[in-house]
């Protein structure tokens, strides 16, 4: 009761009404699009954009997270041809529920932090294929041309090759109002612009079509616009498994994004968002949406981007564009009938266009050949696959690009013990010198794809390195793994056959016991393992003044 009367604080309910309002007309072209996006009656997305938004708004964390039908899930939506199955309304409603329920359970086991794992490479070649497909796939409503084939490329090659059999009144309403969009988004209109310029190409297109003969599409002409609200929507338990691994791909793509959302808008009292409880809350907008015949729902940059723009102070501001969307559908539904589809795939041209960033592209080829290879890889994927399998191969890329990164980032040093107490960091020797004390400390992540890595930079034991004691210094290593222990037996065993000596210096006493457990410290002997204590150097000189003692002997 306290936080709902803290949302009606006249101090900030003059500025959620406004950014509402914004958001709430700006959505009913917006929701349309989505829904011709996904293949679906553009009515879908109206649905969607309204109970997907306003069911979130209830849980999330973040308070100016919008959740909407974006564009990327749209496509996963569209190449899971939802309207191709047997009851595409139950099996829409399956999908979104599936989403949901997916994204809750994300939430409730803290899933957030996984999100670290995806590089922005990967991110950045799907989104700029995502907005590459978005394009590509709405060249048909914009020329008023059914092209023929496979997939949105080989489409888009049909429409070159019959160029001349496209619509030029259809053509004309698109771009008409794609250069509206671009003009009026320059004046004080702002994003209101896109409404205004979507509303000049309908009125536009109803005067080719009704009063000139010339026909131009229009939502009429593909799908009925009810004059109210829709009922509930039950899902069909037989569409579960077929659907689940687009679910899959729609989970992870609306988290991503509604991630990205959380970190680029801090909350008005400054504290962080909690990721977790925003998966909770994009799962519940996912669930409602559902049932209520809208598609899957997360969250959106543009939206959240827009109503704080237009000044909103709380989440109110959701609620009330909500309001302004019913009242839209309740009241207004006659006119939403008349907007012209070649002006909704203008609008989702130039969303698609905003999506690509030459200077993020730029960025992820100057970090490295191999992030940039990722990424290329993802874009090419997400060109030519169905989105939802191509959302999965790049989950993997990411995590194969984490494990190859940090493991080459592994680097082994000598550490050189001096009398005056100084230590210094220099390069390993190639070998291992006769009669010598070689004290080696890694720096980066050891487990088993760094394990090869870190044996390759162990100097090399020859029949000549008698007497010799090397120092292998773990601290701040909480893991040893079988790979990394593997290596160490080997080179313990090159070691004492040679007749020089491992010393080995763990964290904690944990470790020590790993080392048990796996015979290492019985083959190189209990004395040989050192556990850091909490003075710094301690066990290390410990370790060294024992060696030197040993080297002493051996002359």
């Amino acid at each position: 009761m306290r936080r709902l009367l803290a949302l009606l604080s006249p101090k900030t309910l003059g500025r959620d009404s406004l950014a509402g309002v914004v958001l709430g007309v700006e959505s009913v072209p917006d929701g349309l699009a989505g829904g011709l996006l996904a293949g679906l009656n553009p009515v879908a997305g109206l649905y969607a954009y309204l109970f997907g938004m306003v069911g979130a708004a209830f849980f999330t964390s973040s308070s100016f997270l919008t959740v909407q039908a974006t564009g990327a899930m749209a496509l996963v939506v569209a190449d899971a041809r939802i309207a191709q199955r047997p009851d595409p309304a139950a099996a829409l409603s399956t999908l979104a529920i599936l989403t949901g329920i997916i994204m809750l359970v994300a939430g409730l086991i803290g899933a957030g932090r996984l999100l670290r794992f995806v590089p922005s490479s990967v991110m950045t070649g799907f989104i700029t294929a995502v907005g590459v497909n978005i394009v590509l796939g709405q060249f048909g409503n914009l020329t008023g041309y059914a092209a023929q084939g496979e997939g949105r490329v080989l489409r888009t090659l049909d429409l070159f090759v019959h160029i001349v059999q496209v619509s030029w009144p259809t053509v004309v309403v698109g771009l008409v109002t794609m250069g509206g969009i671009y003009l009026l988004q320059r004046t004080a209109l702002g994003t209101m612009g896109l409404v205004v310029a979507v509303v000049v190409g309908s009125l536009l297109a109803v005067w080719f079509d009704r009063g000139l003969g010339l026909d131009v599409a229009l939502v009429s002409d593909i799908a009925d616009v009810p004059n109210g609200l829709p009922g509930l929507s039950l899902p069909a338990i037989g569409e579960v498994v077929p659907l689940l691994v687009p679910a899959l791909s729609l989970a992870f793509v609306g988290l991503v994004q509604g991630a990205a959302v959380s970190g680029a808008f801090r909350n008005p009292d400054g504290l962080p968002a909690d990721q977790s409880r925003d998966f909770i809350g994009q799962g519940a907008g996912n669930l409602l949406s559902g049932l209520f015949q809208g598609m899957p729902v997360g969250g959106s940059m543009s939206a959240s981007a827009l109503v704080v723009a237009s000044g909103a102070r709380t989440r109110l501001a959701l609620f009330i564009a909500g309001g302004v969307m019913a009242a839209v559908i309740l009241l207004l539904s006659g006119l939403v009938s008349y907007v012209a589809m070649p002006a909704l795939a203008a609008l989702l041209i130039v969303v698609g266009l905003s999506a690509i960033k030459p200077p993020n592209i730029v960025s992820v080829w100057r970090t490295g050949v191999f992030p940039f290879v990722v990424m290329v890889i993802t874009f090419v994927l997400t060109i030519v696959i169905p989105l939802q399998f191509a959302v999965l191969v790049g989950v993997g890329l990411g995590i194969l690009s984490y494990v190859a990164e940090q493991s080459n980032r592994l680097r082994v040093v000598r550490l050189e013990v001096h009398d005056d107490g100084r230590i210094r960091e220099s390069a390993p020797p190639a070998t291992v010198p006769a009669r010598s004390i070689v004290v080696l400390q890694p720096y980066g992540s050891l487990f088993f794809a760094s394990a090869p890595t870190f044996g390759r930079q162990l100097p090399i034991v020859l029949p000549s390195s008698r007497g010799s004691v090397v120092i292998l210094r773990f601290r701040g290593v909480d893991q040893l793994g079988l790979a990394l222990i593997d290596v160490l037996r080997q080179y313990a065993n090159q070691l004492s056959a040679a007749r020089s000596t491992l010393k080995i210096i763990v964290a904690d006493e944990r470790l020590r016991h790993q080392l048990e457990r796996e015979g290492l410290e019985e083959l190189i002997g209990e004395d040989n393992v050192y556990v850091s204590q909490q003075w710094l150097g301690l066990m290390l000189r410990r370790a060294y003044d024992d060696a030197a003692s040993e080297v002493a002997a051996a002359e």
